[in-house]
């Protein structure tokens, strides 16, 4: 990467901003810039609408290698989001472009998404709400009708495979649901200590099970078919975390075989699914619940996301940056930014 130009304002690129509701605000950036906004980015977009920043926002648009090698002052990459898959941190470490995300903004908004999808499946509303809707109830000789399951939550198992600040948020809503709570090990992996339960174990005990991992190569496809055949309680199963964690086509065998007793989803390996995706066929039964990724994205998280964002930047100008990901610090990256650009 070649140096950047004191003499010009700072090239701000925002690859998705259309990713990112309309309605937050963006707080003006206190340094000399121009900020170019792009409400989508495809791939093949990228390396141009990248090749003269200095700095590029991503909240989904990957930016790969061939891209990155295109990006002549390319300093930071500030990731509108938790996960960096999307970008590769090698190369970018390689290259001595910093990159950052956004870290705990999301604590409320994804454990109460993660209960309305509990909540939904286990007291069968959906289920209800459409009998009423048929007419079921005028044809009832009783106050009421008893057509679909309604267990209760409490005195129930809580499985939680991720025990960062989100499982740990999810397992505060669950004890006041009267819930017991295991915390899985890693897969794996046996000795992390007795706040742990062994993964096998989680998935044997529990009546429901709630994703909040990272998705990396250790965690794709962390549950298939033979971890599927080993909930011999036929839990429900939740997804708020990433696409790829559970096995789609072993979900679909398993919700179909009876194995769960229902799933919801609000994410996808292909988002937007297409109308062929295996979880866009499984709408159709009873038991499946899938929602557009939005248990981020509650008014308050999706602001403290935008300010969390802005603050990345410029503490990164000063020469203070933070949320930094991976091994793409490098020391001396930002104070040289601040010096280059005059600031």
């Amino acid at each position: 990467m070649t140096s950047i130009d004191s003499r010009r304002p700072l090239k701000v690129a925002f690859l998705d901003r259309g990713a990112l509701p309309g309605s937050i605000r963006l707080r003006p950036l206190q340094f000399p810039h121009t900020l170019h906004f792009h409400d989508h980015s495809a791939l093949s977009e990228v390396a141009e609408r990248i090749a003269d920043a200095d700095i590029v926002v991503t909240n989904k648009v990957a930016i790969r290698p061939c891209a990155l090698a295109t990006a002549r002052h390319l300093k930071l990459i500030a990731v509108a989001a938790t996960g960096t898959d999307i970008v590769d941190t090698d190369a970018c470490a390689e290259s001595g472009v910093t990159v950052s995300n956004i870290k705990n903004y999301a604590i409320h908004t994804v454990s109460e998404h993660t209960f309305a999808l509990i909540l939904a499946l286990r007291r069968s509303v959906l289920l209800y709400r459409d009998s009423v809707e048929s007419g079921r109830w005028q044809q009832s000789d009783q106050f009421c009708f008893f057509d679909h399951p309604i267990p209760d939550l409490a005195g129930s198992t809580l499985g939680i495979i991720g025990d960062g600040v989100l499982g740990k948020a999810v397992a505060d809503i669950a004890k006041a649901f009267g819930m017991r709570v295991l915390f899985s090990a890693y897969k794996g992996e046996s000795g992390m200590g007795p706040l742990y339960t062994a993964f096998e174990e989680v998935l044997r005990q529990s009546d429901i099970i709630t994703m909040h991992s990272s998705l990396l190569p250790s965690t794709r496809n962390m549950i298939g078919a033979p971890e599927f055949a080993a909930m011999s309680r036929r839990p429900l199963l939740i997804n708020t975390a990433r696409g790829g964690l559970v096995d789609e086509n072993a979900l679909h065998d398993a919700l179909q075989s009876g194995q769960i007793s229902g799933a919801g989803f609000d994410v996808a390996t292909a988002e937007p699914p297409p109308s062929d995706h295996v979880l866009t066929r499984l709408l159709e039964l009873p038991n499946f619940l899938l929602t557009p990724h939005v248990a981020w994205a509650s008014r308050q998280a999706t602001q403290e996301l935008a300010d969390q964002l802005i603050d990345n930047i410029e503490l990164f100008i000063k020469g203070t940056p933070r949320n930094v990901v991976g091994s793409s610090l490098r020391s001396n990256c930002a104070l040289s930014l601040k010096a280059r650009s005059g600031l």
